[in-house]
């Protein structure tokens, strides 16, 4: 299957953990109609880890926890497509999951085709317990061939956390998207963390082949299965931000049965998510002054968008407040010279302040952990 866009959706992990079931996954599934963000694209509803028995069956076949899942994954499938909606499931290259449930090695084919008879629409697999003498970009490999030919279309999420050069050797595989680092928590310090790792290995993304800077942790607050510290509203916004001017998929961690205002407004800002999902997926890059590349923790990243207008991001991942001379974009960096008689109307995704760029040179005041994220259209000078 080809995929044109990053995938939006939800992922039980971040806030469930092992500590899931059927009524957890319907009850999120009807949330993502009900609030309006299936509707916006939010439409995959992503079980992880945790959902099968600890042994297969007789006949090697992954068996669904009844006490989880009485009435079977065929069924929970069946209720989600009701819904509108696409309907994803977890395993693992390794002999055991993650979490020490049976993982896939070895029963690549045979867990693609219990997957499409479950009419399961996208697969999660993580890189847990995998042997070390077969390369990791072989395990893919193997469970892509799977999957290709299970009889269903099922989008291959490939969550080998970067590790082994992922980045090097993922399009080969024939994953739509892939996982460009280890797992986040719900705190600023692993926000910031993914965030500049993630910076580098974004470049090696396309359509069909998304970097996957791992699930959001937008109004967690502290609570759930990764909730650690918790995060403010104001760093809530810049993770967003990041993770929709990259590029990456943007899948909700948090339990959307209970969002407060402050989670729906960064999740639905529609401008926002215009940008993630721009069809063309032309790759954002580093536009911020040579002297501060090397440590990257206030990255000025700049996207040419299909219509031909930009989105700009401007970054402060510092403990400190930023001044306009650490923070500045030259408009001739970005391939607008003066010469051209041209300038920017910059607005704003999160505050809609509008303003036109004088002099060539954009400069910024970013608080800590905030950011700047601006829609920008070429004017007349």
């Amino acid at each position: 299957m080809v995929v044109h866009t990053p995938p939006l959706g939800w992922n039980s992990w971040n806030t469930f953990g092992e500590e899931i079931n059927e009524t957890v996954i319907k009850e999120s599934a009807d949330m993502l109609i009900s609030t309006g963000l299936a509707a916006l694209g939010y439409r995959y509803v992503v079980l992880d880890d945790c959902w099968s028995l600890k042994e297969r069956d007789a006949n090697g076949r992954l068996v669904a926890d009844p006490a989880k899942f009485p009435h079977g994954m065929k069924a929970v499938a069946d209720y989600i497509h009701g819904r509108g909606l696409k309907f994803g499931m977890y395993s693992c290259a390794g002999m055991h999951t993650c979490a020490g449930y049976p993982g896939s090695f070895d029963h690549e084919w045979i867990d693609a085709q219990t997957l499409a008879e479950w009419e399961v629409d996208f697969l999660k697999y993580d890189y847990c317990f995998h042997p070390q003498t077969v390369p990791g970009a072989v395990l893919y490999k193997r469970m892509a061939l799977a999957l290709a030919n299970c009889g269903r279309d099922i989008l291959f999420s490939a969550c080998s956390w970067g590790a082994d050069a992922t980045k090097t050797w993922i399009k080969e595989t024939g994953a739509s998207m892939w996982r460009t680092t280890g797992d986040i928590n719900d705190s600023w310090r692993s926000i910031k963390e993914l965030s500049l790792v993630a910076g580098d290995a974004t470049r090696y993304g396309s359509i069909n082949c998304f970097p996957d800077m791992d699930m959001l942790v937008v109004g967690m607050n502290g609570r759930g299965n990764v909730g650690f510290a918790g995060c403010s509203t104001e760093e809530y916004r810049t993770h967003f931000s990041l993770w929709a001017l990259l590029g990456s998929p943007l899948m909700i961690g948090c339990d959307i049965r209970s969002m407060d205002h402050e989670t729906r407004s960064i999740l639905m800002n529609r401008d926002v998510l215009d940008i993630n999902q721009d069809p063309a997926y032309h790759q954002a890059f580093d536009a911020s002054p040579s002297a501060l590349k090397e440590h990257n923790e206030m990255p000025i990243y700049v996207r040419l968008l299909s219509s031909g207008d930009l989105a700009i991001g401007f970054f402060n991942l510092t403990d400190e407040p930023s001044s306009r001379w650490n923070m500045y974009l030259l408009l001739d960096g970005i391939g607008l010279p003066e010469s051209t008689g041209k300038t920017l109307h910059l607005r704003e995704l999160w505050t809609g302040d509008e303003k036109i760029v004088t002099n060539g040179i954009v400069t910024e005041q970013i608080p800590p952990h905030g950011c700047r994220l601006y829609r920008a259209q070429i004017i007349d000078r």
